[in-house]
């Protein structure tokens, strides 16, 4: 399940209008306005369907973790192999702490 906040970051985030996610999500743009302003939680098939479209768009819902809810675009191809390229250098580990 997402929240209104996370519907309205995520439509932010991959650029789609609550016309064009209501379109391809098969909710009501007016059931999406109304959950965006936390006014009225939609049905949970509705909700469903909204997280669908939005990552199918490339929309990254993160779950509670102890650091909050939110929402990220998905990595590119390129971005992820550059992430992995990254992670496999190793190197000295150092203390976070600053001085």
């Amino acid at each position: 399940m997402i929240t209104g906040s996370q519907c309205r970051a995520g439509r932010a985030l991959v650029e789609i209008t609550r016309a064009k996610l209501a379109s391809r999500s098969g909710v009501h743009e007016a059931v999406i306005e109304k959950f965006e302003r936390k006014l009225q939680e939609p049905e949970p098939d509705e909700i469903s369907a909204l997280k669908s479209a939005l990552e199918t768009l490339g929309a990254v819902f993160l779950e509670e973790n102890g650091g909050g809810i939110g929402v990220r675009l998905r990595f590119t191809e390129s971005e992820a192999k550059r992430i992995a390229r990254l992670e496999g250098e190793g190197g000295i580990v150092a203390s976070n702490r600053v001085p």
